[in-house]
């Protein structure tokens, strides 16, 4: 599982034969773009640079992007659907191993930390966090793409959490709001606080204490 799911962490794009050359020139552009702001930033991310990663002309850049404002756009786009993609797939396998919403929910937390340990290295970064955290350089389409996918996901798991608050009693009085919101804290705080120590196994730590957390606080009695 974890291994068809690793494509969280790595921009690139794999194609069918079907695909186009444009296409191809296309995704190999944003991978370019989303390595690079991930390692130094968006405004020290030139479209000269890009082009000459790319083995493209200016024009051939301008072809498939306006500017670089389009072209942000287009690689966050791609990194939201990216992560619901991944997240929608590790919910039907969890949800399909047991009908219990705290159950699965368990499950879908283990699959998610079992996925963060296969990683070959360190998790190359996030980009939510880079355009939140660089947002005076990004423009205002750009950043409201983050808050409605950031919102998007809060959604996701109040949801989830709130069908196992139906069914469990918590044995102490819990905000379902934050709960939701955890997830992504733990997944974005441990990408810096694995990055900054050098060791990939935090995210899935922590992804293990949020299942014991959640487990103990409807579950423990």
């Amino acid at each position: 599982m974890a291994e068809k799911l690793i494509a969280k962490t790595t921009p690139a794009v794999k194609f069918g034969p079907e695909a186009t050359k444009g296409a191809r020139t296309r995704e190999r552009i944003m991978d370019f773009a989303e390595d690079s702001i991930l390692h130094k930033g968006f405004a020290a991310t030139s479209i000269e640079e890009l082009v000459e990663a790319s083995g493209i002309t200016k024009s051939g850049f301008f072809y498939h992007f306006k500017d670089k404002n389009d072209l942000a756009r287009a690689i966050v786009s791609r990194f939201i659907d990216r992560d619901n993609a991944i997240l929608d797939q590790l919910t039907e396998r969890a949800q399909a191993l047991s009908d219990d919403p705290l159950q699965s929910f368990l499950i879908f937390v283990k699959l998610f930390a079992e996925m963060m340990d296969d990683l070959p290295g360190l998790h190359p970064g996030c980009l939510a966090s880079s355009v939140t955290y660089q947002d005076r350089v990004f423009d205002a389409e750009t950043s409201r793409l983050i808050r409605v996918a950031v919102l998007g996901w809060r959604t996701r798991f109040h949801d989830w959490l709130s069908k196992i608050a139906d069914q469990y009693d918590p044995c102490m009085p819990v905000d379902l709001e934050a709960l939701a919101d955890h997830f992504n804290v733990i997944a974005d705080g441990g990408i810096i606080t694995s990055r900054a120590l050098g060791d990939k196994t935090i995210i899935g730590r922590q992804a293990r204490l949020m299942h014991d957390h959640v487990k103990l606080l409807f579950g423990g009695r």
